[in-house]
């Protein structure tokens, strides 16, 4: 979709408005690799809850899990398709051919739930966040080799490993700031954070998911200090190897954010 110059300096413009341009130049929502290919593969598109256990940036689940132990590509569907991955009576191919949940044991052919609906696809720590917003907007944070250069200049270095989720909440028919959920890798764990943003794409919040159990602490302190930084310019730690691995991953999710919404 061509969106029209604007006369005004490119400057001036409310990151707000950057963002309504983002959702308003997607007639459908692009998709990162794996929900591509399952669409390929069995014809419709997935809720994230299809391979994560709380939606999109979350842990995956079992049959996200067999997924990628098979391979992590389009053929893996094929492999895992006689597999009972949630343990609920019924295989993963029948499962998804009745628009079943293979990934939830209480989704099943004859009872399927509500999970390819579209508030399924914002979790619940999410939706809290923004208890104003009366609709979501979640968008795939997809990256072109383009953007993979622009984030060098914010001193970040993403690949395709790092497309993810991007949660819109809108109030009054306009966004009113923006979630993400995304990984850390520490001591050959990995947790995961959720980081908010207000409108102009400063950052209010980040914060453990309250779902997990680490064997270390996670002390609110590593956290405060990214309150009011702007996405694009989030400073890193020194010193303490936690608190670095945190704001290397706040980092590369600000700029994953910012590029995705500013390039639009």
């Amino acid at each position: 979709m061509h969106v029209p110059r604007m006369k005004t300096d490119t400057k001036l413009i409310p990151l707000l408005l950057l963002i309504w341009m983002a959702l308003s130049a997607a007639h459908s929502y692009a998709k990162p690799t794996y929900a591509r290919e399952f669409k390929q593969f069995y014809g419709y598109t997935p809720s994230c809850h299809a391979c994560h256990k709380d939606g999109g940036g979350t842990p995956i689940n079992q049959f996200g899990q067999d997924y990628k132990d098979q391979g992590n590509n389009i053929s893996a569907f094929k492999l895992i398709a006689e597999l009972d991955s949630d343990q609920d009576g019924f295989a993963n191919g029948i499962e998804v051919a009745k628009k079943a949940n293979p990934g939830h044991p209480k989704s099943t052919p004859g009872n399927k739930g509500n999970w390819l609906d579209l508030s399924s696809l914002i979790p619940n720590e999410v939706q809290a966040l923004f208890p104003k917003a009366t609709a979501w907007k979640p968008l795939d944070a997809l990256l072109t080799e383009k953007d993979i250069e622009r984030a060098k200049g914010l001193g970040v270095e993403l690949s395709r490993d790092d497309e993810n989720m991007i949660y819109i909440p809108v109030a009054e028919r306009r966004p009113i700031g923006t979630a993400l959920i995304f990984p850390v890798e520490y001591q050959s764990e990995t947790f995961f954070l959720l980081m908010a943003t207000d409108r102009q794409l400063n950052i209010s919040e980040v914060k453990p998911l309250s779902s997990q159990t680490l064997p270390f602490e996670l002390d609110g302190a590593l956290f405060k200090g990214f309150a009011s930084q702007a996405l694009q310019s989030v400073s890193l730690a020194e010193g303490d190897d936690l608190a670095v691995s945190i704001s290397q991953a706040v980092k590369r999710a600000g700029a994953l954010v910012y590029i995705r919404l500013k390039g639009a």
